[in-house]
């Protein structure tokens, strides 16, 4: 039984770094192997944590980012979020559609991930449906290379 409890715990872990900006993926997925999973659980279980914070992202940042810059303390930092979201990521968006989405998400370098794609899909109103189905492509396929290279050069 404590068995048991110590793997959900380790798997909790990292459903919940795989959801947090900046690490996402990128820090789930070592990190699980990095526990004991294997590298598969690891990934199958990072793929999902990321995903699952996809659909809330997407409903709340617009109104949150909307309300957070209508106050003092925080309206330079959301400010600075959105322009740099919007430079980096507007014109291979506009250029290339969802792909260009999609590109963004699967790339797994810093400053990529499903956090950043949903910033840029709610600023540059993107339907709340294509924008779901794309993020998650691009978080699996962000995964399984991470998966690839974490194994082949681990």
């Amino acid at each position: 039984m404590f068995q048991l409890i110590q793997q959900i715990k380790r798997e909790l872990l990292v459903i919940l770094v795989a959801a947090m900006p900046i690490s996402e993926l990128r820090g789930a997925i070592p990190l699980g192997i990095s526990l004991g999973l294997s590298p598969l659980h690891s990934t199958i279980i990072s793929i999902l944590g990321n995903i699952a914070i996809v659909p809330f992202l997407l409903k709340i940042l617009e109104p949150v980012m909307d309300y957070l810059e209508g106050r003092f303390l925080f309206s330079s930092a959301v400010g600075w979020l959105k322009k740099r979201t919007l430079a980096r990521t507007r014109s291979t968006i506009r250029r290339y559609s969802l792909l260009g989405l999609f590109i963004l998400v699967a790339i797994p370098i810093p400053t990529t991930g499903a956090w950043t794609g949903c910033i840029a899909a709610s600023l540059l109103k993107i339907d709340y449906e294509d924008a779901l189905i794309v993020i998650s492509l691009g978080v699996l396929v962000s995964g399984l290379i991470l998966e690839k290279y974490l194994i082949a050069y681990g």
